[in-house]
C-alpha cells in the first residue's frame, strides 16, 4: 500500500460548489476511484487550498492513473472540477495536483 499526498489551490469563490459536488459524488465516479485501487480518500480544505490524501492498493500507480484518465465520466468530472482549482505554482511537471512527500507516519 502506498500513501499519497497531493496539494491544489481552490478558486475561493467557488468552495460552496466544489463542496456540493463533493458531499454527493457521482456514483460513477466512487466506482472508478475504487477500480483504479485508490481506498481511504479524503479531501481537505485550509482557506485556498486543499489537501488530498488516498492509499493506493495496486501495483501500477501510472497505469490506474492513465484509466482513471481515461474514463468518460471521469473527464466529464474533471471538466466541472477542472476550472475550480488552481495548481500550485512549483508543481512537478505533468501534475496538475501537486504530489506531496510523506516525511513522517505512525499507525
Amino acid at each position: 500500500m502506498e500513501r499519497h499526498g497531493q496539494l491544489i489551490g481552490l478558486d475561493p469563490q467557488q468552495f460552496d460548489d466544489y463542496k456540493k459536488y463533493h458531499q454527493k459524488i457521482w456514483p460513477e465516479i466512487a466506482q472508478t476511484i475504487r477500480e483504479c485501487n485508490i481506498r481511504n480518500y479524503s479531501i481537505f480544505q485550509f482557506e485556498d487550498k486543499l489537501f488530498a490524501y488516498f492509499e493506493y492498493v495496486g501495483i501500477d500507480f501510472e497505469l490506474d492513473m492513465k484509466i482513471m484518465a481515461e474514463d468518460k465520466k471521469t473527464q466529464e468530472w474533471w471538466a466541472i472540477m477542472g476550472p475550480m482549482q488552481r495548481p500550485v505554482e512549483n508543481r512537478k511537471k505533468g501534475e496538475w495536483w501537486a504530489e506531496m512527500n510523506e516525511v513522517f507516519h505512525q499507525d
